[in-house]
């Protein structure tokens, strides 16, 4: 921990990720000053998480893409030449070799990322439990102060995420494949949307919407990430291509295309669980609704009463239908539980399904 309780902040940048630290650091009483070039988007935050004036600021986060960096930070160091800095950007190579030409910097300069985010972008939907549960990457100098390095990592623990310490280069490695890739994949899939009919499109059930998700996401911020890490990325669009071929070559040959998808199930697996780990197994619990207001709170007001924990949901409705599927993910003794209670009181509940 530092010797001095972090308690004044400065956040150069109001979007998603630095509104969202702002709004987690206010409310464990940490003034927070918000700052933007976009005016607006400064004012808007600055309202958000009730900003104020930050002297002598302990930490400034440099929370905007890695491309403005280098016509920032040496303004804000001479602002506070005492201060720790840290920035939130998604490529870290990039940030270590320009940072190393500030000798006086350097020591003061914490590269960091966290593993959060939305598809939506803006200081509009920040969320103070952004980084509630999740991973923050810190890929430290050589020749870090330690108390700098302390700092911010009492900031990312004090607002719920977990520090992975890695060099540079293995970090932009993963994330390319666990962040960039799936970005790139989904806005491909979404692409082959584009002149779909009406009719059609309003077949799309959950799958698509998940597989989707995060085709949404800054067209802006997301061709400045893939550029930067463009030669991992590379490689594994090379590999992604190779598979399609062959999944191509393999379309009359039943047996290849299970052991395509055997495959797919084999790498899902291999995705630990939300909090680390092993990923669980889970039983479903399908749930038909009435297509009517209150009724998907009403089943979680009855989780809360049977203290029965909901570790992901999906909803299937079409356009026209009275009636929606509801499916819980539950633990095995918790789907039960709650199972025997909804059908008690009414609800109508079809069979447990596990997950194959």
């Amino acid at each position: 921990m530092s010797s001095n309780p972090l308690s004044r902040v400065r956040i150069v940048g109001s979007g998603l990720i630095g509104t969202s630290i702002g709004l987690a650091l206010v409310q464990l009483g940490v003034s927070v000053e918000m700052v933007d070039v976009d005016k607006q988007a400064q004012a808007l935050a600055g309202d958000l998480v009730n900003g104020t004036k930050v002297e002598n600021p302990q930490l400034v986060i440099m929370a905007i893409p890695t491309s403005q960096l280098p016509l920032i930070i040496e303004g804000e160091f001479h602002l506070n030449p005492q201060s720790t800095f840290m920035d939130i950007g998604s490529i870290k190579n990039e940030v270590q070799l320009y940072v190393e030409r500030f000798p006086e910097l350097l020591p003061r300069f914490v590269p960091t990322h966290p593993m959060a985010g939305r598809e939506i972008g803006g200081a509009g939907a920040a969320r103070a439990d952004l980084f509630q549960g999740r991973s923050w990457i810190v890929t430290p100098n050589q020749g870090i102060l330690g108390e700098s390095k302390n700092l911010v990592s009492e900031m990312i623990r004090s607002i719920g995420a977990s520090i992975i310490e890695m060099p540079a280069a293995q970090h932009d490695a993963a994330v390319a494949r666990v962040s960039h890739l799936p970005q790139i994949i989904s806005s491909l899939l979404a692409t082959q949307l584009i002149g779909s009919t009406e009719a059609a499109l309003d077949l799309a059930g959950q799958g698509l919407r998940d597989t989707s998700r995060i085709a949404g996401s800054d067209e802006k911020l997301w061709s400045e990430i893939i550029f930067s890490n463009r030669e991992e990325i590379s490689t594994l669009l090379i590999n992604l291509q190779s598979d399609l071929e062959n999944l191509i070559e393999s379309l009359d040959d039943p047996a290849e295309i299970e052991e395509f998808l055997k495959k797919g199930r084999q790498g899902k697996s291999l995705i630990p669980g939300k909090h680390g780990g092993k990923a669980r197994a889970y039983s479903f619990l399908p749930i038909v609704i009435d297509d009517k207001p209150g009724q998907l709170a009403a089943i979680f007001n009855e989780c809360a009463v049977m203290n029965v924990n909901v570790e992901d949901f999906g909803i299937e409705h079409s356009p026209g239908q009275l009636s929606a599927l509801i499916t819980l993910s539950l633990s095995d003794e918790d789907s039960i539980k709650l199972s025997e209670h909804l059908r008690s009181i009414g609800w109508n509940v079809h069979p447990i399904r596990k997950e194959k």
